[in-house]
């Protein structure tokens, strides 16, 4: 039977219309000053709210968003986000990984992230250490969400994974290939090494792209770099597609793409996999979300089942 999912990311929903100036003394001025000089014109909830409308979460069995939902950071920003995941759906049809304007600055975590540890959580039988990665299998489909989202300096967009999820995800990798499991890995960050600018990159991209070469993948998705793109990387297993996300709330006012996220069908094949991706991009002149590009995938596999 077919399983659908679909990527939200970057959707930068927050405003900061009531930021008080103690809030911004350390690197959130910055990401405030960005959001008072740019941010605010590009990022408009009016196009996130088409997104979400077209998004029809009852034919989806998983919802990933990958990072971003703040600007700076703030507590305040972490509550009007939780109360948009909980519009957007239950926590158990929507997943959810960091990015690099929600760890803007080391804060509490309970005031924080902990306002979306249900959205960031894996499955209760997954058998898996709280924190990252996380899993979540629907049907024939892991969901490994990788966190990459930490405080840096001011002027680094940089994310990390960090050495323990390095080592906890090769055996996670391998556990789900043994399942016979459509593996699909969502992180905010680029894994591949060189993709971004050196103060946008993810600090260890040559070890999780080494890691990914050497146990193999279904899909990886992430966002980050406000662009919609797809590349290939050649693995032990296969071929392994790895596809960006532009963000969800974005005019596409200042060279960015558009607001659009994608919809993808995983059906089993003898040989290995079909993956079907459609992508609905958000229409200025209706106000609308409207078919974009679709493209057809056989990623031929050895099936373990």
């Amino acid at each position: 039977m077919p399983q659908r999912f679909a990527q939200l990311s970057d959707p930068h929903l927050s405003t900061l219309h009531r930021v008080r100036a103690k809030d911004l003394l350390n690197k959130r001025a910055l990401g405030y000053l960005s959001w008072l000089r740019k941010r605010r014109f590009e990022h408009r909830r009016e196009v996130l709210d088409a997104l979400q409308q077209d998004l029809n979460l009852d034919h989806l069995d998983q919802l990933l968003v990958t990072g971003d939902l703040t600007h700076i950071g703030l507590p305040a920003e972490f509550e009007e986000a939780r109360a948009w995941l909980e519009q957007l759906g239950d926590s158990t049809r929507v997943a959810l990984v960091p990015g690099n304007h929600d760890a803007c600055v080391a804060a509490p975590w309970n005031d924080t992230f902990g306002l979306w540890r249900a959205y960031m959580s894996s499955d209760k039988d997954s058998g898996l250490a709280p924190g990252f990665p996380t899993l979540r299998v629907r049907g024939d489909i892991a969901f490994i969400g990788l966190s990459t989202g930490c405080p840096k300096l001011p002027l680094m967009a940089t994310g990390t994974l960090g050495r323990v999820q390095l080592c906890r995800l090769p055996a996670l990798l391998d556990q789900t290939a043994q399942r016979g499991l459509f593996r699909v890995i969502y992180l905010h960050h680029s894994p591949l090494a060189g993709e971004e600018k050196w103060r946008k990159r993810l600090t260890d991209a040559k070890a999780i792209q080494t890691l990914l070469v050497d146990k193999g993948a279904e899909l990886v998705l992430h966002g980050h770099g406000h662009r919609a793109h797809y590349r290939n990387l050649e693995t032990r297993c296969g071929l392994l597609p790895i596809i960006a996300q532009p963000s969800a709330s974005a005019l596409g006012l200042y060279g960015a793409d558009i607001a659009h996220y994608n919809r993808y069908t995983v059906c089993r094949k003898s040989n290995g996999w079909q993956l079907n991706i459609e992508e609905r991009r958000y229409d200025r002149a209706s106000g609308l979300c409207q078919s974009g590009a679709a493209q057809t995938l056989q990623l031929e596999r050895t099936m373990q089942q």
